[in-house]
């Protein structure tokens, strides 16, 4: 009887890790390979919005190529800051987008890589959050990562003292 018991035990023990390790490959699919795997990722755009009416946070949409060195770099320290990702998974829908979008509100200022959006939920892109450089204006560097910092921190009072 023991036998059993502790067969069923480990069974159910198995079953659950199984299930969380699903839960984390989901997530490293929609992270894109490394843009932080305890986050949540919408996985497209529609969702996103759906999601950020409904909780009434912002949506970060980060465009980047895997192929990119400059966006290869902006991932590696967007994903060791963690005061940006802590942010990044308990302030914001947070979309990942490797391919190019044909919406004109995603690229405001062309379509360059890599660049990182915030959406408030009237769905309009904010021209007032923005990284430093004059020519592309929602582009970061591994540099950035405070001005970046302090933009999701922005972002989100923003979001409720606007709306």
């Amino acid at each position: 009887m023991l036998r059993w018991l502790l067969f069923a035990l480990f069974v159910g023990i198995c079953a659950s890790a199984g299930e969380q390790k699903r839960k984390k490959v989901k997530s490293d699919t929609l992270s894109r390979a490394g843009w932080g795997s305890y986050v949540k990722w919408v996985q497209s755009y529609e969702e996103g919005l759906a999601l950020m009416a409904k909780s009434q946070k912002p949506l970060m949409v980060i465009h980047h190529q895997d192929n990119c060195p400059h966006s290869q770099a902006l991932k590696q320290a967007f994903v060791a800051d963690k005061s940006i990702q802590k942010m990044a998974k308990e302030d914001f829908i947070m979309l990942n987008m490797v391919e190019e979008t044909s919406d004109k509100n995603l690229a405001p200022d062309g379509y360059y890589v890599p660049r990182i959006l915030f959406v408030d939920p009237s769905m309009t892109v904010r021209a007032d959050i923005v990284g430093k450089y004059g020519n592309r204006l929602y582009t970061y560097e591994p540099s950035d990562m405070q001005r970046l910092a302090d933009n999701m921190r922005k972002a989100k009072v923003l979001m409720h003292s606007e709306l």
